[in-house]
């Protein structure tokens, strides 16, 4: 089984955990969500001696995706992801970047990501699954190999992402992640958009948004 290791680059004043997923036996990798501080990226991958092949996004919000575009011309490298339903997100980057902030430059994936589809990150094999809820396009990479769940913004150490959006739905969120993520399995770890990674097993125990 190919080696594979994740490096967590945290961007924007969001601290956004920007990961750096390759496998160490060809040093071939991906960036998911790179929302900013481009050359924090740059000299991870540097520093990692990591190929980059492709920039795959979760979703479609500021400080997950600013990056992207700039990041893709500067490496000459496809973006895959999210959903198409987060195109909406992703033509208004330059708005939104205005309200935070954060400089953003719209950004059309070469390939969106739909439930069932899988993406190849340095020849280890991510099952995409669709989990809208905080943003209507929302993605989650699943490794079942290695029994890791790259989630975004659904589910976090003890909380869930926020519905708060005038497209939110706390609703489909809570079921997409009942129906979809813990059922994975409780060895499952889960490394989300913002802070620590956990597990699965902790998450049905803990989280109170799950009772």
């Amino acid at each position: 089984m190919s080696e594979m290791k994740i490096a967590v680059v945290p961007v924007t004043p969001f601290q956004q955990n920007c990961s750096i997923v390759w496998d160490e036996t060809t040093k071939r990798g991906a960036v998911i969500d790179p929302g900013g501080d481009l050359p924090r990226i740059l000299a991870a991958l540097e520093e990692l001696e990591v190929t980059p092949e492709k920039i795959v996004l979760t979703h479609g919000h500021i400080d997950h995706a600013a990056g992207a575009a700039e990041l893709a011309e500067t490496l000459n490298i496809p973006v895959e992801g999210p959903h198409e339903a987060d195109k909406f997100l992703l033509d208004d980057l330059p708005t939104a970047g205005a309200r935070t902030g954060i400089p953003g430059r719209p950004v059309t994936p070469d390939r969106w990501l739909n439930e069932g589809d899988t993406v190849d990150i340095g020849g280890v094999a991510f099952d995409i699954l669709h989990v809208p809820g905080h943003t209507p396009g929302h993605v989650v990479l699943v490794n079942r190999a290695n029994k890791i769940a790259i989630v975004g913004d659904t589910l976090f150490q003890r909380s869930v992402g926020r519905t708060d959006f005038p497209y939110g739905d706390g609703p489909l969120l809570i079921k997409g992640i009942k129906e979809k993520i813990l059922p994975l399995g409780d060895a499952f770890t889960i490394l989300p958009g913002h802070g620590a990674a956990s597990n699965i097993a902790l998450e049905k125990r803990t989280n109170p948004y799950l009772r």
